[in-house]
């Protein structure tokens, strides 16, 4: 089974608020300081990983924001058009089928269709080829959206093809299920907090994946403490009187948090038969570059 920087596909998911973002530039940043050209694609509103790294937004256009890493935004409305243009190779015929007004309502109101072509825009960018017949990314990121939406954002191709089998958008579901289901080039990772509900979402999330049967990655345990005290230090600052009341509590604290991480990892542990990965609670007053680098760091030896 190739690492999971020898996939075509990354997908990131997990709780929102869990570091999803901050896990997908990470991931992409490993990849590329081993020599890969990396795309990060992000469809939820919006776009963070160009700010991480200090670049303006992406916006539609793919932007380098390293050597060897970029990043898009995949939005709906954009993802449809050059969908259409695709399959019409014409830009009048375009205007005719897809801005009428009637086509406009009809459009707004099929199920799903925001996911499908956003959903497609990403297969595009991880099958895509240059002239010479090589992949133009050695590895495509998704940051998709969170635990639930997530899930039904993945099941798209499925959903689409029990509706329709013929015709150039079913033929592409099919490669898209295709992408989705082959763990030789997609891989789907679950990032969540050592807290009750975002560990308990991603234990039903990871129920959920492998029901499907979606080819399972690692687990990320974000923002992970780890004890940094022995109950004698602890207890020797406790006793320190009121000059070091403020240092008793912060000690006493970390600790709580400490021991929660390590319940929360049993638990995850237990529950979750995936690969798990750590990563600590980084004590950065924002999130940055650095922020980024470190994360890399941690993952770096498990990728």
């Amino acid at each position: 089974m190739p690492s999971l920087l020898d996939r075509r596909l990354v997908v990131v998911t997990g709780k929102g608020g869990t570091g999803k973002s901050t896990v997908s530039a990470a991931i992409a940043l490993s990849a590329a300081r081993r020599g890969k050209r990396v795309l990060v694609c992000e469809v939820v509103a919006k776009e963070r990983v160009a700010d991480f790294f200090g670049r303006p937004p992406s916006g539609t256009k793919i932007r380098e924001l390293l050597p060897n890493l970029y990043s898009v935004h995949v939005r709906p409305r954009e993802a449809m058009r050059e969908y259409a243009l695709m399959i019409l190779k014409y830009e009048t015929l375009y205007r005719l089928a897809f801005e009428n007004a009637a086509a406009r309502y009809f459009l707004a109101a099929a199920p799903s269709l925001a996911e499908i072509v956003m959903l497609g825009k990403v297969w595009w960018h991880a099958t895509q080829e240059t002239e010479r017949g090589r992949p133009r990314w050695d590895l495509v990121v998704l940051d998709a959206p969170a635990t639930g939406h997530g899930l039904t954002f993945l099941a798209v191709p499925e959903t689409f093809l029990k509706l329709v089998v013929e015709g150039p958008l079913a033929r592409d579901m099919r490669s898209m299920q295709a992408l989705l289901a082959d763990p030789e080039r997609c891989s789907i990772c679950v990032v969540t907090l050592p807290e009750e509900m975002p560990a308990n979402e991603a234990i039903e999330l990871d129920r959920a994946l492998r029901q499907r049967q979606f080819p399972a990655g690692p687990l990320i345990l974000n923002g992970a403490f780890e004890s940094r005290f022995s109950p004698a230090e602890l207890a020797a600052v406790t006793r320190g009187g009121p000059l070091l009341a403020a240092a008793g509590e912060a000690a006493d604290n970390h600790e709580s948090r400490a021991a929660l991480s390590t319940h929360y990892e049993a638990v995850l542990r237990d529950a979750v038969p995936r690969q798990l990965l750590k990563v600590p609670f980084l004590f950065e007053r924002s999130f940055g570059a650095r922020a980024v680098e470190k994360v890399a760091h941690c993952l770096e030896a498990a990728l």
